[in-house]
């Protein structure tokens, strides 16, 4: 059985002869339950104490444990972010590079077809050049084939000149040229 303060304080003994001073006993009970008294006190003050800092530590451990669970999302979180920039980097960077690749194939092609171009550009000039001087070539020659001639008309036309009947001669100029204005073609080839 527990003993309380109040059971001390009115503890009553049995008396004997020669026995104890009641006064003396009562005292010594009534400091002895002043103390327990205030022992008990003090006790559910330290257990009330106590109690406080369990929840204060339970809230802190709480607090801890919500803290530890932030970091642990923000951590993950700030992982996925990550992961998904360097995917959208790759991304980027896979079409930029698909995209530098068609720019200079495009390139490429466009710069190939204008040296084509510019080839046959060269061909076909090269070719009116070749006509153009065996065209001049051919004029050329036929000049001086002419000029084989030309002597021989030459002096057909003094003959019709000096005949002077037939009307057919025209004067060309201050030097006294005349040409006939039905020349045959050429037949003595």
């Amino acid at each position: 059985m527990k003993i309380t303060p109040i059971d001390i304080a009115h503890r009553s003994f049995g008396k004997k002869m020669m026995g104890l001073d009641t006064d003396e006993v009562m005292d010594f009970l009534q400091q002895v339950a002043g103390q327990m008294e205030a022992l008990i006190q003090e006790r559910n003050a330290l257990k009330e104490a106590l109690r406080e800092k369990e929840l204060s530590l339970m809230e802190y451990k709480e607090r801890d444990q919500v803290l530890k669970e932030t970091i642990a999302t923000a951590t993950q979180m700030a992982d996925r972010l990550r992961q998904d920039a360097e995917r959208e980097a790759k991304l980027i960077t896979a079409d930029a590079n698909q995209k530098a690749e068609i720019i200079t194939r495009d390139s490429r092609d466009s710069l190939k077809r204008m040296y084509q171009e510019v080839n046959e550009l060269k061909r076909a000039r090269m070719q009116f050049e070749a006509n153009l001087k065996a065209l001049a070539q051919a004029h050329l020659s036929l000049l001086e084939q002419g000029e084989k001639y030309m002597p021989q008309m030459h002096l057909q036309n003094q003959n019709f000149v000096g005949g002077g009947t037939n009307g057919n001669t025209t004067n060309t100029g201050s030097q006294g040229n005349t040409r006939s204005t039905n020349i045959s073609p050429l037949s003595a080839e």
